[in-house]
C-alpha cells in the first residue's frame, strides 16, 4: 500500500523565489536563509518520494474573491506555473498524480470532509517556492505533486482543529491506496508576519519557536489554538500556519504510532518581511 514516510514544513515567501530565480542566493542578506536548506536538499536526495502532497495557499491566482474554496485538491495530470504579475517563475511545470489525488478525494469526502475537486489549476509561489527550496533548480521536479490549496486569505478560514483532523483523514486515504508509493506531505506558509496596517512588519520569534516546539511534541494541543491567537501573536498572515497542522495530522504518531524523528529544524529572521521556519519529521520505519 501507499504510505506517508515524512512531513516537511516550510515558509513560502515570494521573495525567496525571486532570489533563487535572479541568482541572489549567495548575497549576504539571503545566504543565511538558503544555508538552512542545504541539509534538506541532501536529505531529500536520500529520501526521494514518489509523490508529494503539498499543502499551500493560493494567492489570488487560481482562485479569487469570486470563488473561495476552503479546501481544494488538484487532480490534474499537470499544473502550469502561474503569472502573479511579475511573470511566471522559470521553474518546471508541476506533474500531478491524478490516480492518487482522485483516490484521496474519494476517501476524504466519504470521511465527511468537503473538498473542491480542481481539474485545471495554475500554481503560484505558495507551491513552487517550497519545491525550489527543497529541490534546487532541476530541469524537472523529481517527483509528482498533488497540490492542496487551503483558504487562509479570506475569512472565515478553517480552524486548526479542522486542519489537524483533515490530515488524519488524508493519512487514512493514502494508506488505503492499492499501490506501493512513498508519499511525503508538506505543509507550507507562515511563519509570523503581517503585510499591512499599523502592525506591518510584525515578527514574533518567541511565538514561532514555541509553535515549532508544540508542532513536534504536542500537535493535538496546538490544534486547539484559536484564530485570534494566531492573528494577535503571529500577525494577520500568521494564520497560514494552520496549514502545517494538516501535514502534522498525517503523521503516524497521531494514530498511535511511534513518535516521529526530527531530521532537521531551522528558523531565521527575516526573509523579506517574514520569519522563515522549516522542519522535517520522519515516520519510523
Amino acid at each position: 500500500m501507499a504510505r506517508i514516510t515524512a512531513s516537511v514544513y516550510t515558509s513560502h515567501v515570494p521573495a525567496i523565489g525571486a532570489a533563487i530565480d535572479h541568482g541572489k542566493t549567495h548575497e549576504p542578506y539571503w545566504q543565511p536563509v538558503f544555508a538552512g536548506y542545504e541539509f534538506s536538499k541532501q536529505w531529500l536526495r536520500e529520501h526521494m518520494p514518489d509523490v508529494v502532497f503539498l499543502v499551500y495557499n493560493d494567492h489570488a491566482t487560481a482562485f479569487s474573491l469570486e470563488l473561495i474554496p476552503t479546501f481544494a485538491i488538484g487532480t490534474a495530470a499537470h499544473f502550469p506555473i502561474a503569472d502573479e504579475g511579475w511573470g511566471p517563475r522559470p521553474v518546471p511545470e508541476v506533474i500531478g498524480h491524478p490516480e492518487l489525488a482522485s483516490h484521496i478525494a474519494q476517501s476524504v469526502i466519504q470521511d465527511d470532509f468537503d473538498l473542491t475537486i480542481v481539474n485545471k489549476m495554475a500554481v503560484d509561489h505558495g507551491l513552487t517556492v517550497p519545491l525550489s527550496l527543497m529541490c534546487g533548480q532541476p530541469a524537472a521536479w523529481p517527483f509528482k505533486v498533488i497540490p492542496f490549496a487551503v483558504n487562509v486569505v479570506q475569512y472565515p478560514v478553517p480552524s486548526g482543529r479542522r486542519c489537524f483532523a483533515l490530515g488524519q483523514a488524508i493519512r487514512r486515504a493514502v494508506e488505503s491506496f492499492d499501490e506501493d508509493l512513498d508519499v511525503q506531505i508538506w505543509g507550507t506558509g507562515g511563519m509570523s508576519h503581517q503585510l499591512q496596517g499599523p502592525r506591518a512588519g510584525l515578527i514574533n520569534r518567541e511565538w514561532d519557536n514555541r509553535f515549532l516546539d508544540r508542532l513536534i511534541d504536542d500537535p493535538a494541543g496546538l490544534a486547539e489554538v484559536p484564530h485570534v491567537e494566531y492573528v494577535r501573536e503571529a500577525g494577520s498572515e500568521g494564520i497560514e500556519l494552520v496549514m502545517w497542522l494538516i501535514a502534522r495530522g498525517a503523521m503516524a504518531d497521531v494514530a498511535g504510532g511511534p513518535r516521529p524523528r526530527v531530521a532537521h529544524r531551522f528558523y531565521h529572521v527575516p526573509a523579506s518581511n517574514t520569519a522563515v521556519g522549516h522542519l522535517i519529521l520522519e515516520n519510523a520505519t
